[in-house]
């Protein structure tokens, strides 16, 4: 019988509500991603989803709005990146589902990765004015993740949107944490292979 009507549940581990509840303002981008970064650690620590986490952030004052982590297994939603669930927190914290509304501080997604093509469908339609990214595509496909069929060059593509992009910020931890969820027996997940 289908589900109708139901909603959708995704439960965000304690500690991840307690560290993004307890962030202070950060000023730099490395600080910004550093934070990011701890996040998508513990996520693979405590086994509670991939090795990704992201947050938004208002650029001038370097105020955490919202952070996730990656929960796709653990909520059976494979829309559950941690992108989109961290843009969705924040686009619910400021009560719209434009982060670049007119009146709106200017705001940037930092993530462990660079976005799959779901992510980067969302933050080319979430208002964000920044994207900084550590570890690339080919760094998490190289493990077996499926990043999806992405225009060649997605960066012009943000960028024509009035979206800066940083690549790279950080990008030899974010890949420890790749290789050290696939160590500890993390799942590789995607839909068109399977586990690898």
């Amino acid at each position: 019988m289908p589900v109708v009507n139901a909603g959708v549940h995704i439960e965000f581990p304690s500690w991840l509500v307690d560290a993004a509840t307890a962030c202070p303002p950060l000023a730099t981008p490395e600080a910004r991603m550093a934070f990011v970064l701890d996040l998508a650690r513990r996520n693979v620590a405590s086994g509670s989803g991939g090795p990704f986490a992201a947050a938004v952030y208002e650029i001038a004052s370097g105020r955490l709005l919202a952070a996730a982590t990656n929960l796709v297994v653990a909520s059976a939603c494979s829309a559950a990146h941690a992108e989109v669930l961290a843009l969705a927190l924040a686009q619910q914290a400021v009560g719209t589902h434009d982060l670049g509304a007119p009146g709106s501080p200017a705001v940037e997604l930092v993530a462990s990765c660079e976005p799959c093509a779901m992510c980067l469908g969302a933050v080319a339609w979430s208002g964000v004015r920044r994207l900084a990214c550590a570890a690339s595509g080919r760094d998490a496909e190289a493990l077996g993740f499926d990043e999806g069929p992405k225009p060649a060059d997605w960066v012009g593509e943000l960028r024509r949107r009035e979206i800066e992009v940083v690549e790279g910020v950080m990008r030899e931890a974010a890949v420890a944490i790749l290789h050290a969820y696939r160590a500890a027996g993390g799942r590789i997940y995607n839909a068109r292979a399977g586990s690898v």
